[in-house]
């Protein structure tokens, strides 16, 4: 028997949509049917329009208000830029439909609990993007995890070059348009500054200037993927012992503090064309590693090392369980939830941990951004 096809809504039409979503989903096309495009370039939705595949074409729209009230969509994408990620979801949620928003879901507690408010009026719900967390391997790794008598020592690491050396290599042959209207390109920068105000100023107390604003988003965008995952394994951190911020290299480094451990979290992005993305959990006997490739190119393994002392013998495992990408397996875990109304991990309230973490290293750091 084929899966239930669910109706999906596409908010956004940028490179994440066109490099991953849409060619993903477009691979899924027994489970899922994109009937609806909203983007403000019109030059954008007819090329997304021609990238989705099947018939009827999806319609398409500048007004995401009309692509969430309309009765063929079941789960909206919201794929926008960080500064509408919560007026879509709530926009979504408003019209009982289930949202799919990309991380980082808000960052700043307003926008967490106008989310909130909204999921709780709904009959629909939201699903937050952090697809490494749905990796096979990892979900193996947490068992591994769970058999360490105590952790030691942990790191998450996220240096990689910047993400034009890998879409270009993806196959999918993304593009991008500037055909926005002045009132489009005033809304966004309306939303920035509303956005650093409320985030940064109204939240924590810290003067936006260019390093901290930048600061701010590389910890909503990049830093989710691995905060998050660092959270699933370990735990929200108790405090933050230090940190290095310096969004305009860009490299930062925040050490952790966790009961009986300490877990060093680096990040950077960089010109040399590599993806070392991993978590790394130590204890006496045992060290547990999962490695990421860029999830940009689809088939790329994510990998399990497991190097541990055996009745005073070293032992080494390496796994790869499975070729299928976090992402089929993300929208597979999507499926469920809107078809079956399965729980899924990646919640609303659990994001809302992701920006508990983003304050508490800008609280940390706020001194690296006094105004010069």
């Amino acid at each position: 028997m084929s899966a239930t096809r669910v109706q999906v809504g596409i908010i956004g039409c940028g490179e994440v949509a066109q490099t991953v979503h849409i060619p993903n989903l477009n691979h899924m096309n027994d489970y899922f049917r994109i009937t609806w495009l909203c983007d403000t370039s019109g030059e954008a939705l007819e090329h997304c329009q021609r990238k989705v595949a099947g018939s009827p074409p999806p319609r398409t729209t500048k007004d995401a208000f009309e692509l969430c009230e309309a009765s063929d969509v079941d789960v909206v994408f919201v794929l926008s830029l960080n500064e509408f990620h919560a007026p879509h979801t709530v926009l979504a949620l408003d019209n009982g439909k289930t949202a799919f928003v990309e991380k980082p879901m808000a960052l700043c507690n307003r926008d967490v609990q106008l989310i909130l408010e909204a999921e709780r009026k709904s009959k629909g719900t939201v699903m937050v993007g952090y697809m490494r967390r749905y990796a096979a391997v990892f979900e193996d790794a947490l068992k591994e995890l769970d058999s360490m008598e105590k952790v030691t020592y942990a790191r998450v690491r996220d240096i990689i070059s910047r993400n034009a050396y890998f879409v270009d290599q993806s196959g999918t042959f993304p593009k991008r348009f500037t055909d926005y209207t002045p009132e489009d390109s005033q809304e966004l920068k309306s939303r920035t500054a509303d956005l650093n105000q409320q985030g940064l100023e109204h939240d924590l107390g810290i003067t936006v200037t260019e390093e901290a604003s930048k600061m701010w988003f590389l910890l909503g965008g990049l830093g989710s993927h691995d905060l998050s995952l660092m959270r699933e394994a370990l735990g929200m951190p108790q405090s933050v012992l230090g940190c290095s911020l310096n969004a305009n290299v860009p490299f930062w480094t925040v050490l952790f503090q966790y009961p009986g451990f300490v877990c060093s979290y680096e990040s950077g992005i960089d010109e040399i064309p590599r993806f070392d993305a991993h978590l790394e959990v130590y204890s006496p006997t045992k060290q547990v590693t999962v490695q990421y490739d860029t999830p940009y190119v689809k088939g790329l393994p994510v990998t399990m090392t497991v190097r541990e002392n055996v009745e005073g013998v070293y032992n080494e495992r390496f796994v790869r369980k499975t070729y299928e990408d976090p992402y089929t397996l993300e929208m597979k875990q999507l499926h469920q939830l809107v078809t079956e109304g399965k729980a899924v991990k990646t919640t609303a309230e659990d994001a809302a941990n992701d920006l508990r973490i983003f304050q508490m290293i800008m609280e940390a750091g706020r001194d690296q951004f006094v105004r010069r």
